[in-house]
């Protein structure tokens, strides 16, 4: 059910919400208490707001409500803290073919970037249960533009009404379809990244390990894991540690958990908990990006350094101040689109450097 505050008028929500963030750090200080320390780290001021913005708005985990509110609030907090649009970027909506179905795609161009450009095959989080092309309408936007990249967001199909495996299927017809038609896309099909935040980053991890068991198919050049969910089966030290308090809760990933693969016998199946592939060497070039304070920081680590062992070239960079979802915030303050802003660069010196080494004749 809906909070009260929840029923003003999202223009009256929007103001309320970000007051907070207008005032001196002094005030913000004092508003919010004593600053959160855990396992060695301290969380960042405006990730520390945003947690007292939502007790204060009655919202203290992810999921609240039915199905359909659970959705709806995870598209208010867009129109609350998300942000304004980054520019100029044109945006195209398609569709994309996904064996019997026809899922939704958006196309991201900046302003500028000419064609045979790489392009980024980009899944949203949201548990393979809630959002959509628009909760991460903004963080596209901003890849766009600052990773110098066309993004197809992908508007894969959700849990609970198709189950695993439909996400993945759909996410591997979408990064197939961006590698058939990527001269209709505007872009280069040698230079096509995968990526994704938290259920999204799992995706895209899964499609970077098909892939390469298929050497004959196309194969993504790189592949950016925000936050991913990649092991569900192994329970890590940040699982119990952050498991309550900074918005995705234990209970939140039972609930998506249920929703998702409430018909998988075995959890381990890599086709969910992609950690536990046979094999991850050939894969694609990773950068991924942890938070601090956030369940599953330690797994997303830990496939770091799987996929290092097995001769992949991988990037780990923990954002140690800020917790699980931090993609969602870009309007909250400074740190969240700072820390989107390292992503982009990321991503933009990634590909360079895939691509530079395909050249070269290096893995």
């Amino acid at each position: 059910m809906a909070t009260p505050l929840e029923r003003l008028p999202v223009p009256v929500l929007r103001t309320v919400a970000l007051a907070p963030f207008a005032l001196p750090a002094a005030m913000r200080k004092r508003m919010v208490g004593a600053p959160i320390r855990m396992d060695g780290q301290q969380l960042a001021l405006d990730a520390q707001v945003v947690l007292y913005v939502m007790k204060m708005s009655g919202r203290t985990r992810l999921v609240n409500d039915e199905l359909a509110e659970v959705r709806a609030g995870m598209v208010l907090g867009q129109h609350m803290l998300g942000g304004p649009p980054t520019e100029p970027v044109a945006t195209r909506d398609l569709e994309i073919p996904s064996g019997e179905h026809r899922i939704g795609g958006r196309l991201y161009t900046p302003a500028g970037l000419a064609e045979g450009s790489p392009l980024l095959v980009f899944f949203h989080g949201g548990g393979w249960v809630i959002g959509n092309l628009d909760t991460h309408d903004k963080a596209c936007r901003l890849f766009a533009k600052y990773a110098g990249v066309r993004v197809l967001s992908v508007d894969y199909r959700l849990a609970p009404e198709h189950p695993f495996p439909a996400a993945v299927e759909d996410a591997n017809a979408a990064f197939r379809f961006a590698a058939e038609h990527a001269a209709e896309l505007g872009a280069d099909p040698a230079a096509i990244a995968v990526g994704g935040d938290s259920a999204g980053g799992n995706l895209a991890a899964v499609v970077a390990v098909q892939a390469a068991a298929d050497p004959a198919g196309p194969q993504p050049v790189f592949q950016l894991l925000i936050y991913p969910a990649i092991d569900n089966v192994t329970e890590r030290p940040s699982r119990r540690l952050f498991r309550e308090g900074f918005l995705l809760t234990g209970e939140d990933m039972n609930w998506f958990r249920e929703q998702y693969v409430a018909n998988l016998r075995d959890p381990a199946d890599p086709r969910f908990s992609v950690f536990h592939s046979e094999n991850v060497a050939g894969v694609a070039p990773a950068y991924i990006s942890t938070a601090g304070f956030d369940p599953l920081r330690d797994e997303g680590e830990a496939y770091g350094e799987k996929l290092r062992a097995a001769g992949v070239a991988v990037t780990v960079n923990r954002m140690s101040d800020l917790f699980h979802g931090y993609l969602n915030f870009l309007g909250a303050g400074r740190r969240f689109r700072e820390a989107t802003l390292e992503l982009a660069s990321g991503l933009r010196v990634g590909i360079s450097m895939a691509l530079a080494s395909k050249t070269t004749g290096r893995k």
